[in-house]
């Protein structure tokens, strides 16, 4: 028997009904093609923006066929891949010479014959800009020459010509306000520039740089001092060749491995698109496989593509079963006019497939106009121009069959239930008794248990693997447990009046439609919980292990070396001027033994030095160091660990960065002022132990019986001509025994500084002592304009001091992701609830029409609808949330495993993991979207209701 006549049939009644229900039509195809649409325009995005081998060597070489570079080791034999991003020596190759010793090579000598070639070479520099001074990097490249096609674009104006004219980047120019026309000046050789034109790199948009004919900046930068390597910055990149090879032949395989015999490596546009055998590679045979991370890319991709499927299901599910619902006389009759329970579900399938074809092409077509639309945008987002619009076929296909196939399964179970009807159930209109399946929730229960051991498992033993299917299948358990929790909301509303009564038995009676919504709003709940739990459990613990370089809430002025003093009284004044200071400065200084310890000799010993002396015992040691420590470390808890890792025995036994210019001693010279702007310690006591001569020592384990001793090691270098006429003698050492006021335990975290020495101590002890800069407390943290500001009025005072702020634990990111995922979460909530509300007042017409019969108020309609869709909303919230904790719980317990791993190997290192619930995501979805679902729903009910006729 052929069937396609009764699948014509059914696509033909299945075609009519779409046409004949538009709302409930376009509902469904509107659910289909958002995701295609999402997956499409995400799709065209990636493969448009991901760039192809020949797109990154235009962005890097332009037109040209290669690029050459000296790699410095002189005439040495290399070898290189093809794609010149590994390369070496030859294991026989004789040991390098020393840098001096080493000969330049002659890398025009290595071209082929008949080429032409460009010079590269950049260096880092401080320019004027409208609002100041910027930092930026010049580019010594002839920028006009057609080479540079495709590299480099010229916007506005015109390329440099002349050796005092400069383009730069659009970024910058917006950047600096400037604009086509002004002058630009060369900080340091104060050479003068006029700026020409703009240009575009449009593999880098957000670029900020400044293009110089060959010659123009770095020449004239070195001749104006005798010492070059103190003018130019030692960050200038070596030179480089852009080579355009003989015509019609390029830069081969044989003319790389020439170059390479001169001790040059060069990135070849030939080679590195048609790579020749591994056979001719020398270095070939020392690579191994590293792989690329597609088998785990794709494994994310098929996931992601199958909890699409599956939320579309959901949603569109009970679209069809409700769709099904109101067709059930028009399939009666199909079973009455001979038609067998296959040919009824046929007609139901049909119904799928011709949505969710609709939704497919709409989605397809949709998403090429929205990328087409939004491309400009998207492109300035990624930082870089499309090459061209590219479109995998097959991948498109694949996304539309997508969305047929999943309108064909989201049909697939009313499809089954409407085969299973009588004709005679489907005449009368009349649903007969249905009951749950009673397996279902035993299986769902079963795969929740056995999930959650299967994610723990996985978090335990440090497998990913283990923890992603342990938490599907946790949920597709809890997915199978929700029917039963949905009749069980039904006897919840006893006690309750009216309108959430009805609303909850509605939600109990009708669970083909509110299980899925239900599902639905889990899924995409569980999903955001999940990963902002996680997020916010990795931010408190980055937290946790974030050691501040300064006290927060204030700003630290510094000397780079000596020559900074004289600069400090106008660096102050631009401190003063541009940042948010809310009280008096804070004078800090350096003190030091023997040489001055700004100059680092190569000999031992060049510099002295000076060092508090921890006394032995006990009490002054670290628990969490030397013997025994890695037996105790594991056992204890993390508060344990925490209280011993911040205790002063323990506080200075990791490494702690100096923000200010002293020595790792971290003793400075202050008075009471620095103890109450930077320390935060406002103790009369304290100042008045500084005005009397005493040190404040900040770290207690460092004093026995209120003493501390200081050894100072007085060694004077011939060189250091200064310090020897001041103090001449032979090298000294010695320990004094000072009285010190010992702050309470909490000030030995303070950042930088471990005891405050008065300058009458330090003359006393014959020590030297600089004023190296200034603490400001502040009103607020200083915003970007601000600290550009700022660093614009420092650089205009000299080179040689510096401002900066706590490096504080930045959250924006984190907030920001924390926000998407609730608001995405929020959406799906919304859509979900609203869906289930408008098919709740589709399927349930005829009871709305009886309540109003029998004298129910108008508002009853309007509240109903309101609590339907709080009750699906708030349901699979609650659900959602508790599935979503078990893989983030057990990516933690992945991350605790790695923690005391490492604290094996170290003590000092903290096992510290906390799960800490984003209680303000959680919030957002568990109370505010519900409850906004419901007033929205309430407010877009009609409360009048035209009375008909009711049936029977």
């Amino acid at each position: 028997m052929n069937p396609l006549p009764g699948w014509r049939a059914a696509f033909r009644i299945a075609r009519r009904d779409a046409v004949r229900a538009k709302g409930r039509s376009a509902l469904v195809v509107a659910m289909i093609a958002l995701p295609v649409l999402g997956v499409t325009a995400a799709d065209l995005t990636y493969r448009s923006a991901l760039p192809t081998k020949a797109e990154e060597l235009t962005a890097d070489l332009g037109s040209a066929d290669a690029r050459y570079r000296d790699q410095g080791l002189g005439p040495v034999r290399l070898e290189q891949m093809p794609d010149a991003n590994l390369w070496g020596t030859y294991e026989d190759s004789p040991d390098l010479l020393p840098q001096a010793e080493r000969k330049s090579v002659d890398v025009p000598a290595t071209f082929p014959e008949g080429s032409r070639y460009l010079t590269e070479r950049s260096v880092p520099a401080s320019v004027t800009t409208r609002h100041g001074i910027a930092d930026a990097r010049i580019t010594e490249l002839r920028i006009g020459d057609p080479l540079l096609r495709g590299r480099i674009e010229l916007t506005d104006g015109a390329f440099p010509k002349a050796a005092d004219e400069i383009a730069a980047t659009e970024a910058f120019i917006e950047a600096s306000g400037l604009s086509v026309g002004d002058r630009v000046t060369v900080r340091g050789p104060q050479q003068h520039y006029t700026l020409v034109g703009a240009v575009e790199l449009p593999a880098e948009l957000k670029q900020k740089s400044l293009f110089a004919l060959p010659g123009a900046v770095i020449a004239p930068w070195k001749k104006s001092s005798d010492d070059d390597k103190e003018i130019l910055p030692p960050q200038a990149d070596k030179l480089e060749w852009l080579v355009q090879g003989p015509p019609g032949e390029g830069v081969t395989w044989p003319d790389v491995l020439a170059a390479n015999e001169k001790g040059v490596v060069v990135a070849s546009r030939q080679v590195v698109l048609d790579p020749p055998p591994d056979s001719e590679i020398p270095m070939a045979a020392q690579m191994g496989d590293f792989g690329d991370g597609s088998a785990e890319l794709a494994a994310a991709a098929v996931t992601v593509a199958a909890m699409a499927v599956l939320e579309i299901v959901l949603l569109a599910g009970p679209a069809f079963a409700v769709g099904a619902r109101r067709s059930r006389r028009q399939l009666g009759l199909v079973g009455s006019c001979g038609g067998s329970r296959g040919q009824v579900r046929a007609v139901v399938l049909a119904g799928g497939a011709v949505l969710g074809g609709v939704g497919a092409v709409a989605g397809v077509g949709a998403g090429f106009g929205l990328t087409t639309l939004f491309r400009p945008m998207i492109e300035d987002f990624t930082g870089r121009r499309f090459g061209e619009l590219t479109v995998q076929p097959w991948e498109i296909l694949g996304i539309a069959l997508l969305g047929l196939v999943t309108g064909v399964l989201a049909a697939l179970a009313p499809a089954i239930v409407a085969g299973r009807q009588s004709v005679l159930e489907s005449l009368s209109g009349r649903r007969g008794t249905r009951r749950s399946s009673r397996v279902l929730p035993v299986v769902g229960v079963i795969a929740l248990a056995a999930g959650v051991a299967v994610a723990v498992y996985g978090g335990i033993s440090g497998d990913t693997t283990f923890v992603a299917g342990g938490s599907v299948l946790a949920e597709l358990g809890v997915l199978g447990c929700i029917p039963v929790i949905v009749g069980l909301l039904g006897r919840l509303g006893r006690r309750l009046p009216l309108t959430p009564r009805i609303a909850l038995r509605d939600a109990a009676r009708n669970r083909g439609r509110t299980a899925p919504a239900v599902a639905a709003v889990m899924a995409a709940v569980a999903g955001s919980v999940a990963i902002a739990t996680y997020t916010s459990s990795s931010s408190a613990e980055e937290e946790y292990r974030h050691q501040p370089n300064l006290t927060s809430g204030v700003a630290a002025l510094s000397t780079t070396d000596t020559a900074g003093k004289a600069e400090l009284p106008r660096a102050r004044a631009a401190v003063e001027q541009n940042l948010p200071v809310s009280g008096d400065r804070a004078d800090i200084g350096r003190v030091w033994a023997g040489s001055d310890c700004f100059v680092y000799y190569e000999e031992e010993n060049g510099c002295g030095t000076l060092e508090l002396v921890k006394p032995t015992g006990k009490a002054h040691s670290c628990p969490l160091k030397g013997e025994g420590a890695r037996e105790l470390a594991p056992r204890l808890s993390a508060e344990e660990h925490k209280r011993l890792m911040n205790s002063p025995a323990c506080m200075d036994e990791n490494f702690t960065m100096t923000s200010f210019n002293i020595d790792s001693n971290k003793i400075v010279v202050g008075d009471a002022a620095l103890l109450t702007s930077y320390v935060k310690l406002d103790d009369p006591a304290a100042a008045k132990a500084l005005a009397e001569g005493t040190p404040v020592l900040l770290n207690s384990s460092y004093a026995k019986n209120g003493e501390v001793t200081v050894k100072a090691a007085h060694i004077y270098n011939d060189r250091d001509r200064k310090n020897r006429d001041r103090h001449p003698g032979k090298a000294v050492t010695t320990t004094e025994q000072l009285k010190v006021y010992v702050a309470p335990d909490r000030y030995a975290a303070t950042p930088s500084i471990r005891m405050v020495m008065p300058q009458r101590t330090a003359d006393r002890l014959g020590l030297y002592s600089e004023e190296i800069g200034s603490v400001y407390p502040l009103d607020s943290e200083p915003t970007d304009a601000e600290r550009q500001a700022v660093d614009a009025a420092i650089k205009l005072t000299g080179d040689n001091t510096y401002v900066m702020t706590a490096n504080s634990m930045r959250q924006g990111d984190d907030a920001a992701i924390l926000l998407i995922l609730a608001l995405f979460a929020g959406v799906v909530t919304l859509g979900a609830a609203a869906i289930t509300t408008g098919l709740s007042k589709a399927d349930a017409e005829a009871d709305l029409t009886t309540l109003s019969a029998v004298g129910a108020p108008p508002g009853v309609r309007r509240s109903l609808s309101g609590f339907q869709c709080l009750v699906v909303a708030l349901t699979g919230v609650l659900l959602g949330t508790a599935a979503g904790l078990v893989p983030a719980v057990a990516l933690r317990l992945t991350d605790l495993r790695a923690a005391l791993e490492a604290m094996r190997e170290d003590p000092m290192q903290s096992a510290y993991t906390p799960i800490v619930m984003p209680w303000e995501t959680i919030g957002l979805l568990a109370l505010v979207v519900p409850v906004l679902a419901g007033l929205l729903a309430a407010g877009l009910t009609s409360s009048r209701l035209t009375l008909a006729r009711r049936a029977g």
